[in-house]
């Protein structure tokens, strides 16, 4: 009855379009005032949630992003990525897959990646013959790079929820980042081949590469002093989350110089304001998720998976279509904390490596981020490109089918995900 009332409730909340933060905590009051539980576990739980030390890297990597995204960083992203590949046909849309690739392993955040990269290529897009809604769904679909590429939010809520080490999960996502990356330019190409649509007049010359390359050094090399530094042990990725914040602000503040001082209390509130609304999220998901292990519902719902099939392959589909399905009406980080615990003893009982679900996990709800109704990457193309919302939704599609290809390979082939982490130990 409790565990109707949760999910009831929750649905009931969805469809209203409560938001996700309040909707969960206010489906929690609900069952707990079915069930009889004192609603102080509400409050217990949303302090106790938020008070992790590892959890602490959130607002720190959001702060960071927004930092380097107003200091200049985006720009000359820009410029390494348009000397790689925007010589090619669909080089401007190649150019945004390659940017926010680079953009992604400094936000850790898919809108946000859609909001710098978009703002600045869509326009351009639309000016060199671009299909408006093929300008908008390549941004969006290399958004999702912003949750797979180190450092990931997604990542961080993952580790924390699971005791998993955020580190392998960084490192862990670096193949399979630079794969969707890789895969979204490949059909990209194909599609500009079709359509032929050239690429910029930007030619590639080595003086050309290392020129821009040593205009975006600062930018370039903040996923190496991360990344580094955490498998170097130097620091830990909140400690690591702290360094990106000072990197970001004496990038942009001093080297730069375009991020003013003026503008720096704007990035805070606007970074303080983003940290609130995921902090909701995560307190209230992870009320939701102790009442659902009050009512045996992880060990329910493995016993029913495991009794449907003993086949490995087969119980793993059918937790990807639960993913996937998840993906389109939850937000993720809700997602994550809740289920991932859920899901976790299922995973050790099948002999698969946690951190390589992690990356499954992760992949799957960032489809989640350009699948409708949800589709927050979507939302955002929207507004910078002013496509209607469904013309998005079917130019999405392709791209869609992109990153189903790439989940696909991820599961049959863990060493694109574990390899790297295994190499290094």
């Amino acid at each position: 009855m409790v565990t109707q009332v949760l999910f009831g409730a929750f649905v009931a909340f969805l469809i209203l379009n409560v938001p996700i933060g309040i909707a969960v905590g206010l489906a929690s009051v609900f069952a707990m005032l079915v069930a009889g539980i004192p609603l102080s576990m509400l409050a217990q739980g949303m302090i106790t949630s938020v008070d992790s030390f590892p959890l602490m890297a959130v607002p720190f990597f959001i702060l960071a992003g927004n930092l380097m995204s107003k200091g200049g960083i985006t720009k000359r992203l820009l410029v390494v990525a348009d000397v790689l590949v925007g010589r090619f046909h669909g080089g401007l849309a190649m150019v945004a897959v390659a940017t926010s690739m680079f953009f992604g392993a400094i936000s850790g955040s898919a809108p946000a990646t859609v909001a710098a990269i978009g703002s600045m290529l869509i326009p351009e897009m639309n000016k060199a013959g671009y299909d408006k809604k093929f300008a908008a769904a390549v941004v969006a679909a290399a958004g999702t790079i912003g949750v797979i590429i180190p450092p990931s939010i997604p990542m961080v809520i993952y580790g924390v929820s699971t005791n998993a080490s955020i580190g392998d999960m960084f490192i862990a996502g670096i193949v399979p980042g630079i794969l969707v990356g890789v895969l979204l330019m490949a059909y990209s190409y194909y599609y500009a081949r079709k359509h032929d649509l050239k690429g910029t007049d930007t030619p590639f010359t080595i003086k050309g590469l290392f020129k821009a390359c040593a205009d975006a050094i600062w930018a370039l090399l903040v996923p190496v002093i991360i990344l580094g530094g955490i498998y170097g042990g130097v620091f830990t990725p909140t400690e690591a989350a702290v360094v990106a914040v000072v990197y970001g602000f004496i990038a942009g503040v001093f080297i730069y110089k375009e991020l003013k001082w003026p503008e720096v209390p704007s990035v805070i509130s606007t970074s303080a304001l983003t940290t609130a609304t995921i902090l909701i999220i995560v307190g209230t998901a992870t009320t939701f998720g102790r009442l659902l292990a009050l009512e045996s519902v992880p060990n329910t719902l493995a016993n029913a998976i495991m009794s449907f099939s003993s086949n490995a392959f087969v119980i793993m589909l059918l937790i990807n279509l639960l993913l996937l399905f998840v993906g389109m009406f939850m937000e993720t980080l809700a997602a994550i904390i809740i289920l991932a615990p859920i899901l976790l003893p299922l995973i050790i009982a099948l002999g698969l490596d946690p951190i390589h679900f992690g990356i499954i996990m992760v992949v799957n709800l960032a489809i989640g981020f350009v699948s409708p109704p949800v589709g927050v990457n979507l939302f955002v193309a929207n507004g910078i490109s002013g496509v209607p919302f469904e013309q998005i939704t079917r130019a999405i599609l392709p791209f869609i089918a992109v990153l189903f290809l790439t989940l696909f390979l991820i599961n049959v082939i863990p060493a694109i995900s574990i390899g790297v982490v295994e190499f290094l130990k």
